[in-house]
């Protein structure tokens, strides 16, 4: 099936400038982490410490923009932090971030190095079309508790991604439901880059070309589509 994303009206009005890149792989091969990945998280976290320059992430200016995001859509963006900041604290504190799987890997260290939040899909689970809305509280979330599954519905007004089957990703970037993560069998994907003022077009196009760059080369023969908005 053909990947198709769309920004409701309401995301674009509380959010004019927010723009993304999508990047479509098919063909994908997934598997444990490595020493290759660890060496890339590694870099990673080098490479933010230097952007850094002794700020804390939530200082960084492209940081300051989500927090100014969430708290328009009702989130306090201290206690639910967007996947940028979240794994950028991680990698700094003592034991650094997780290695979770290759494609996992791949894609957080695009996320720490760029300071850029970064998700990744398994196009496969997904079911019809992704969109980025306004929740109305009704919407399912399946999540997990205590290692059990459970559902979970958004706040009103709140944004998150969703397919037909549900929400995907609560709070546009903060937590990513199960039901749809990159798993070791995982060999179709969508990676969605999210940015907004000031970071720059120039700039994400960067961090999607580097993305791009270590997928081909961890998966020889994949198939990639790039699609920016």
């Amino acid at each position: 099936m053909a990947l198709t994303l769309a920004v409701s009206p309401e995301v674009a009005a509380l959010a004019p400038d927010f723009t993304h890149l999508a990047i479509e792989a098919r063909g994908l091969v997934n598997g444990p982490s490595s020493a290759a990945t660890s060496a890339l998280l590694d870099d990673a976290a080098r490479r933010l410490t230097e952007r850094l320059d002794g700020r804390a992430p939530h200082e960084d200016p492209h940081m300051i923009a989500w927090r100014a995001a969430y708290t328009a859509f009702g989130a306090k963006p201290s206690r639910t932090r967007n996947s940028a900041e979240a794994l950028a604290k991680r990698a700094l504190a003592d034991g650094g971030l997780p290695r979770i799987n290759l494609l996992v890997d791949l894609y957080n260290a695009i996320s720490i190095a760029h300071l850029v939040p970064v998700g990744g899909e398994d196009l496969d689970r997904i079911a019809g079309g992704m969109r980025l809305v306004r929740a109305t509280g009704q919407e399912p979330f399946i999540t997990l508790a205590s290692g059990e599954e459970t559902v979970e519905h958004p706040e009103p007004g709140e944004v998150v991604w969703c397919d037909d089957e549900g929400v995907t990703c609560r709070r546009w970037n903060w937590r990513q439901g199960p039901r749809t993560r990159l798993v070791e069998e995982s060999v179709n994907a969508v990676f969605l880059l999210e940015s907004l003022p000031p970071m720059s077009r120039a700039e994400l196009d960067a961090a999607g070309a580097e993305l791009v760059e270590a997928l081909e080369k961890a998966s020889p023969g994949v198939r990639i589509s790039v699609h920016p908005r």
